[in-house]
């Protein structure tokens, strides 16, 4: 199961934010998007002529600026209105999401801001077209996906011990010369390029989950070239490995909690309490421990069954589907939880994989210095199960504590004095980033003003409430900042 959370390995690279007076930007060649293709050959899914790609070259290593260069892949939407206020950067995830990806897919989600921004995003360094970090083959990849997470027992997490050693080594194998320069730091200084070379006199950015670490870090790192800057369903950069295990497994217990609920509200297929309905689900993990369901060739093991349900659990738009899926499980149909499964860990219908699970533990654990020992691991682990059996497990701190390259904590001190107000959006049925780390975040960076979602999702923003997106598009449209201890209900 994925976490989230970021940093960087080589500890001259993590100094002070080089300054626009050290470095003159590289100018930006816009051209078709169809032209920049993912290492698959694809390029983004989108053929609306308004969208523009490129790529920005930068120091793979910034404490060698004049060194080996890294392109980034950059996308544009420009602005449809004539009242231009500038460019409004995305993020939108992981570590390891696409954001020429998503941005090419979701840009009329954003049209309101679209009217006045021009809408712009990137794969970050080791993502996708910007140096993916990749880690074997597809066939690799399943194996490595499909292992089960159950029973939670010597066998298991020796299983798990092994597979993640030879991952870890495969990632090394296959992208050794990126692994030491990818992370949180490096990021925030690409996107500071970005910004000159945009023309832009300071960054409107827009980050999600993750992307709220990249931007509270950028705001550290560049408090003076803040603009407005919106961190919605934010991550606490502060927490350990086993705490923030801790806290997400419980984040994802309560929100499937809340979907069975919904389920017997509506009238479940799965069974007339929740309670009927969790022991079903909890014979189907158990019954796929031994007997996974054959769907077109391949297995849907307990783990990518765990992993189709969590990824369902994002948003409530996917509850009707997640029961759905469940039930034809049941039934022996596996196909549609494989397809939750698939949707969640980057596999392609030909069997490769975007870069997704491979870009994330190699951010995540370059943006920590914890190597958790295994009587860590084990202690969180048990920890975890005992507030999920279905989600509960040691974390990203077991693939970290054999990662192949050490990692620096820079990227978990926040502080934005300086800046501009910053606006953090934290929902209270978020899943993924847990309500509590909105108030921790807002308080870090010190110039923060936290606006509260009382509903469900990962993301306040995309869930389509009107109270929030108000207040969102208020504040990067018009500089309005909403007053502290502002909520909106569900």
């Amino acid at each position: 199961m994925l976490a989230a959370c970021v940093l960087i390995a080589i500890v001259p690279a993590c100094g002070g934010g080089d300054s626009q007076a050290e470095r003159a930007a590289d100018p930006i060649s816009w051209g078709a998007c169809k032209d920049l293709v993912r290492p698959d050959g694809q390029p983004p899914a989108s053929a609306d002529p308004a969208q523009q790609c490129a790529t920005l070259p930068v120091p793979l290593d910034y404490a060698k600026p004049d060194g080996e260069k890294l392109d980034v892949a950059i996308i544009r939407v420009r602005a449809t209105g004539r009242q231009r206020l500038g460019s409004l950067v995305f993020n939108f995830g992981g570590p390891g999401a696409s954001g020429v990806d998503t941005l090419a897919q979701a840009a009329k989600s954003f049209g309101e801001l679209n009217a006045r921004y021009d809408l712009v995003s990137f794969d970050p360094r080791g993502v996708e077209r910007s140096a993916g970090v990749k880690c074997g083959t597809g066939a690799d990849m399943d194996a490595y996906t499909s292992l089960d997470t159950l029973p939670a027992d010597a066998a298991t997490r020796a299983r798990t011990e092994a597979a993640n050693k030879k991952f870890a080594a495969l990632c090394q194998q296959d992208s050794g010369k990126v692994l030491p320069y990818v992370g949180t730091v490096n990021a925030a200084r690409d996107m500071d390029r970005l910004r000159d070379a945009l023309g832009d006199a300071k960054l409107n950015y827009f980050g999600m989950s993750y992307g709220t670490q990249l931007g509270a870090v950028y705001a550290t790192l560049f408090p003076e070239l803040s603009g407005r800057l919106v961190l919605d369903a934010p991550l606490d950069p502060s927490v350990s490995f086993e705490q923030r295990t801790l806290v997400q497994t419980a984040g994802f217990q309560k929100a499937y909690e809340s979907f069975l609920a919904d389920c017997v509200k509506q009238g479940c297929e799965l069974g007339a309490t929740a309670k009927v309905a969790n022991r079903k689900v909890e014979a189907l993990m158990e019954k796929l421990i031994t007997q996974p369901l054959t769907v077109d060739g391949r297995k849907l093991t307990q783990g990518l069954a765990a992993t189709g349900v969590a990824a369902a659990l994002y948003s409530e738009y996917s509850w009707p589907l997640l029961e759905e899926a469940l039930k034809m499980a049941m039934d022996g149909d596996g196909s549609a939880l494989l397809y939750l499964a698939d949707s969640y860990i980057g596999r392609q219908e030909d069997g490769s994989y975007n870069t997704q699970m491979s870009s994330f533990p190699a951010i995540t654990c370059v943006d920590s210095a914890e190597r958790p020992d295994a009587a860590t691991l084990l202690r969180t682990e048990e920890a975890a199960l005992k507030i999920s059996p279905l989600f509960g497990g040691a974390g990203a701190g077991a693939i970290c504590s054999v990662w192949p390259v050490p990692g620096s904590d820079q990227a978990r001190h926040v502080d934005a004095t300086g800046s501009g107000p910053i606006l953090v959006v934290a929902g209270k049925g978020d899943p993924a980033t847990p309500y509590e780390w909105g108030p921790k975040l807002t308080a870090q960076l010190k110039t923060a003003v936290l606006l509260t979602y009382e509903g469900e999702g990962h993301g306040a923003y995309v869930s389509g409430d009107e109270c929030v997106r108000s207040a969102v598009n208020a504040y990067l449209l018009d500089g309005k900042v909403p007053a502290a201890g502002t909520s909106c209900p569900a």
